[in-house]
């Protein structure tokens, strides 16, 4: 593991830089690995992007293009905290600027990944993260 000082940092691959390894960026890491695995180009990947939403900044934890629109948002969670509705309804806040059909949860221990029905207000469930040419 690399330090900087006496801080862990692990390195960025979209980036391009050493970040302070948090709990939090362990599982962004991880995941953004993971999506490259499922053939998510590296270059189609935006991390911590901001944004404003009635008046705050915003900050998603990964956001996935296709043909230079936003199709997926990600947020991610350190591992010892729960997913529950609350992490739900942030994502669909973030996805009242983006508009993406895809949303993707995950704190490294779970993960869900549904297609947004924006027309009936409700998600349809994927039995796993789907691929680059599945969203």
């Amino acid at each position: 593991m690399a330090r900087k000082g006496d801080q862990p940092v692990v390195w960025d691959t979209i980036r391009q830089k050493y970040l302070k390894l948090t709990p939090e960026e362990w599982v962004r890491q991880h995941l953004v690995h993971y999506l490259i695995s499922l053939d998510y180009p590296q270059s189609a990947i935006a991390l911590e992007g901001g944004f404003k939403l009635y008046q705050q900044t915003r900050r998603t934890d990964i956001l996935v293009y296709k043909s230079q629109k936003p199709q997926l948002i990600v947020e991610c969670k350190a591992p010892q905290v729960k997913i529950s509705q609350a992490t739900f309804d942030q994502a669909l806040q973030y996805n009242l600027h983006y508009k993406v059909p895809f949303i993707l949860i995950s704190n490294g221990l779970e993960h869900y990944a549904a297609r947004v029905m924006q027309d009936e207000g409700r998600l349809e469930f994927f039995d796993s993260i789907p691929r680059y040419d599945e969203i």
